[in-house]
């Protein structure tokens, strides 16, 4: 399909207002926080777009960080969608090596700095750019808290704030210029917590009943339950309470699961098995226990008539402009975590399934710490057993996900090397190449009704009758 990007009137508006976007970048950066507690990020972010002209809701869905920015009305609804939580102990100074910049404090490991502003600023370019050519339509940009744990976004779809999109652009920092055609699995997760009687373990066992019995056995159980489900399933825990002291029979102990599957229905059903197995583990100890939901991401249904436009806008913007001093900081980086650059491709390959004309590709530019090229879509049929809470936005409207390269090549998610390339002009320019991009792309759907209409038949077609249902329950309220 060939489409029309409209660059010589978006791009230099993105262009002359770059270093501003840098900026409010590296303040997110400088200032991290963790879900549900972005309150510098969010106001950040929500007073440059109402500065923009856009009408402003905050506290949306009962997140007091959470916010929609509209400009336009009417047909069609193109949204843009910012992120903004940093990750807890992933501090760290913007050079090629590991150093906290607070000991133990958080960091944007997950390169959401970058995500909400480039967002924001695709969202303002398309706004300008709209109302300086009198284009139709609705422009929105949606500032969704919790990413990291929580599931801001799944707050949102429950209340219905996504049901009217007609294109939902997302956008996330990678090692790599690409836009995604996989999915990922649905999750839930909560705590089970125990409840025994104290005694002393060595002079009265008799009278005491543990809780910490109770959570081994649990655990017993489910990992027979490995055994019995379909694959590609992930069955996930830790104890987070074990008692205080072995002297002590433990009067309450708690363990802490995460079910992944497929397909959230079946992720349901594991939940409730799970749940079985915590009753009897009780009957058996003679405790009782509680669950305390965590959260539940529904799984990614892309879109690939949105994957394809983006695509397609990469190549009209060109390959990142890296310079000399990028390379040699992505390498820095790449010898500090002992990673050849070639091997940690072929690892990647194969660990996400790649067909070989998308590892082909990989492979012709695998000696290089920083990919500036542009790749088309790397990844079609592929299920990622990792999972967000776009999920739940992608079963509310079509949805399309672009990548870039803000990353040195070998780096793993959520490490310190993501906070350390984010921190400076690799991560500044893979941002704005996003912003770039995902204005284009939003241009481009604006002026071609029929690339609209795709668009929607292919998400109908897709969603297949079904309709959206939350994995986290009516009764569950945001926050922690």
């Amino acid at each position: 399909m060939n489409y029309t990007f409209h660059k010589q009137a978006v791009l230099p508006w993105i262009d002359q207002h770059a270093d501003k976007f840098t900026r409010m970048a590296d303040q997110i950066w400088a200032n991290p926080e963790i879900y549900w507690e972005e309150e510098f990020a969010s106001k950040l972010l929500a007073d440059y777009m109402e500065g923009e002209g856009f009408f402003v809701q905050r506290g949306v869905s009962g997140m007091p960080t959470a916010f929609v920015a509209e400009f336009g009305t009417g047909e069609p609804v193109i949204a843009f969608v910012g992120e903004y939580d940093a990750l807890p102990g992933l501090s760290n100074v913007a050079e090629p090596f590991q150093k906290a910049a607070v000991e133990g404090g958080p960091g944007h490991g997950c390169g959401h700095h970058m995500l909400g502003v480039a967002s924001a600023a695709a969202a303002a370019a398309v706004k300008h750019w709209m109302e300086d050519n009198g284009i139709p339509g609705t422009v929105r940009y949606y500032g969704t808290p919790a990413e990291e744990g929580g599931g801001g976004k799944v707050f949102m779809a429950r209340d219905g704030l996504f049901n009217d999109i007609d294109a939902a652009l997302t956008y996330h920092p990678a090692f790599v210029n690409s836009a995604s055609k996989g999915s990922c699995v649905a999750v839930t997760s909560a705590k089970f917590r125990f409840h025994g009687k104290s005694s002393h373990a060595g002079g009265a066992p008799h009278l005491g009943r543990s809780a910490l019995d109770a959570v081994e056995l649990m655990n017993v159980g489910a990992n027979y339950m490995r055994e019995h489900v379909l694959d590609g399933t992930r069955i996930q825990y830790i104890i987070t309470d074990g008692g205080q002291a072995p002297n002590i029979v433990p009067e309450t102990a708690e363990v802490y699961y995460i079910l992944r599957a497929e397909k959230a229905s079946y992720v349901m059903e594991l939940a409730d098995w799970l749940r079985e197995i915590a009753r009897g583990a009780a009957l058996m100890t003679k405790t009782t226990f509680t669950e305390q939901f965590e959260s539940g991401y529904a799984s990614m249904l892309p879109n690939y008539h949105i994957a394809d436009v983006m695509v397609a806008a990469l190549d009209a913007v060109g390959p990142i402009p890296f310079s000399d001093k990028d390379m040699a900081f992505a390498q820095k980086v790449n010898d500090a975590l002992g990673a050849d650059n070639r091997a940690y491709i072929e690892q990647a390959i194969e660990a996400s399934g790649f067909a070989k004309p998308a590892a082909d590709l990989l492979r012709q530019h695998a000696d290089q710490p920083l990919l500036a090229a542009n790749f088309p879509a790397l990844d079609e049929g592929i299920i990622y057993k990792g999972a967000t809470d776009v999920g739940d936005l992608s079963q509310c409207a079509p949805t399309g996900e672009l990548n870039t390269a803000c990353f040195p090549t070998c780096t793993p998610g959520h490490s310190w090397v993501n906070t350390a390339a984010g921190g400076m002009s690799i991560g500044h320019k893979g941002m704005l190449h996003a912003a770039r991009a995902l204005a284009l792309s939003a241009a481009a759907i604006y002026t071609d009704p029929d690339l609209a209409v795709a668009i929607r038949a292919e998400f109908v077609e897709a969603m297949a009758g079904k309709t959206y249902q939350a994995l986290i329950p009516d009764g569950v309220k945001p926050g922690k």
